[in-house]
């Protein structure tokens, strides 16, 4: 994933949906929405509150709403990507656009907007316990610095951490994460703030 510094940036790099997420862009703020850049691309935003964002991947283009959980979606255009893990944001996917989709998609921004008007929103939960898999917790009891280092982290970097490591698949790349991952807990940089603008 590339960090741009512009949303201009991010629009010039996606060759492949070039002109879709341009007339997606034209259509979001053509309702009212800010424009900013968040984790490394354009992520649109409605008193403050972020409501939508896009991407292009290499088989599909796609537009995420980030409290997408409290549209009605009477076109059934909405998945959740992490079934069982995702609570509020949803998605639509396209591999090509047209002016139908333009339509629909503006009629869900505008209820995107009400919604977080009437403060519509499930908020994460920074409470809930990190899950330390075992290979970073027999890491972290050999070296009392990077569990002092670990233990500083906010608990949504440590989440993160834990979950990178929980997800892969192979014991070789659990090693390899692992490897990645101590410079970045020694240095209190989180697996994603990379993305982050500074």
């Amino acid at each position: 994933m590339e960090n741009f510094k512009t949303p201009d940036d991010f629009y010039n790099a996606h060759q492949q949906w070039k002109k879709e997420l341009g007339e997606l862009r034209k259509l979001i703020l053509s309702v009212g929405l800010k424009e900013e850049l968040k984790w490394g691309g354009p992520v649109y935003t409605h008193n403050g509150k972020n409501i939508v964002g896009l991407a292009g991947f290499k088989s599909y283009f796609g537009v995420w709403f980030y409290q997408g959980v409290f549209l009605e979606d009477p076109y059934h255009l909405l998945i959740n990507a992490q079934d069982g893990k995702t609570k509020a944001l949803r998605q639509m996917r396209f591999d090509i656009l047209q002016s139908t989709d333009l339509d629909n998609i503006r009629m869900y921004l505008l209820e995107a907007m009400n919604n977080q008007e009437k403060g519509l929103e499930i908020k994460a939960d920074r409470n809930k316990p990190v899950l330390i898999p075992k290979e970073l917790k027999n890491l972290l009891d050999k070296s009392p610095t990077l569990k002092d280092c670990f233990y500083q982290l906010k608990k949504t970097q440590q989440r993160a951490f834990s979950e990178y490591i929980e997800t892969a698949k192979q014991e070789t790349t659990k090693a390899n994460r692992l490897e990645k991952i101590v410079p970045m807990i020694i240095q209190g940089v989180g697996l994603h703030d990379k993305y982050r603008l500074k």
